[in-house]
């Protein structure tokens, strides 16, 4: 019940985010979550400002996820996640935050998980 909340400094066209979308649906798999139950929010045009200022683009990853998943998988994703964010959007690694959240009460389609 992986969900992942992209926001970026600058504008996402829509090929972006179809392609943004796709990368976070294969990404999320080095966490052994699958695209199936990933939701994924992509935010742009955000104010966001790295190191007190906000002249290249910056973007922040925020990933929740239920139960917990190992450091070096979390580690892999931080590092696709960084990929993701050069390739797709041009933002430097040196200007994006990953955040992970860890949840053991999840609810889905009217239960618990």
């Amino acid at each position: 019940m992986p969900y992942i909340n992209a926001k970026f400094s600058a504008s996402v066209s829509p090929d972006k985010e179809i392609a943004l979308k796709s990368a976070l649906g294969e990404a999320i798999t080095l966490l052994g979550k699958s695209e199936r139950y990933l939701m994924v929010e992509i935010s742009d045009n955000r104010r966001l400002y790295f190191g007190g200022k906000n002249d290249e683009p910056i973007a922040f990853f925020d990933v929740s996820l239920l139960h917990s998943a190992p450091r070096e998988s979390y580690e892999a994703l931080t590092s696709r996640l960084c990929e993701i964010a050069k390739d797709i959007m041009g933002v430097d690694g040196s200007h994006v935050y990953v955040k992970f959240e860890e949840t053991e009460n999840w609810g889905f389609d009217g239960f618990m998980f």
